[in-house]
């Protein structure tokens, strides 16, 4: 224990058990249950302060009705904005998971360019073929 300690305890006439070993927590895992916890928590958050931001508004809109008062209306005005923005957040949460899931696929295997390898009278031949020989 720091000489701190020991004052502090001293002064404020408490005692602190401190532990033999103090184990350090892990970091954070990464992998997908932690990834679909996180998302459901956050989207759950985000509904929430989304619900309670409209019944902000509407208790704004409100005062600023009885009062007519023009800072009442800029309030009001400022929490739409700001409700707008959490619902703008929770789109963009989507769109994360979605590219989330989509990188954790990895890259399609679809060809989409091919390529001729011949010489010119080959292709040519080839394109005669194809079109029914018409010129």
């Amino acid at each position: 224990m720091s000489s701190l300690e020991e004052n502090m305890e001293e002064m404020l006439n408490i005692s602190v058990d401190v532990p033999a070993e103090q184990v350090k927590p892990a970091g954070p895992k990464t992998d997908k249950d932690d990834q679909q916890k996180d998302y459901e928590y956050t989207r759950g958050e985000l509904y929430s302060l989304i619900d309670q931001g409209q019944e902000a508004v509407r208790g704004a809109l409100e005062v600023a009705q009885e009062s007519g008062h023009p800072r009442a209306y800029e309030v009001a005005v400022a929490a739409m904005k700001h409700v707008a923005d959490m619902t703008e957040k929770l789109q963009a949460l989507h769109k994360n998971m979605k590219d989330l899931d989509e990188e954790a696929k990895g890259p399609s295997k679809v060809t989409n360019n091919a390529m001729f390898v011949g010489s010119t009278a080959e292709l040519q031949k080839m394109l005669k073929q194809m079109g029914g020989g018409k010129r």
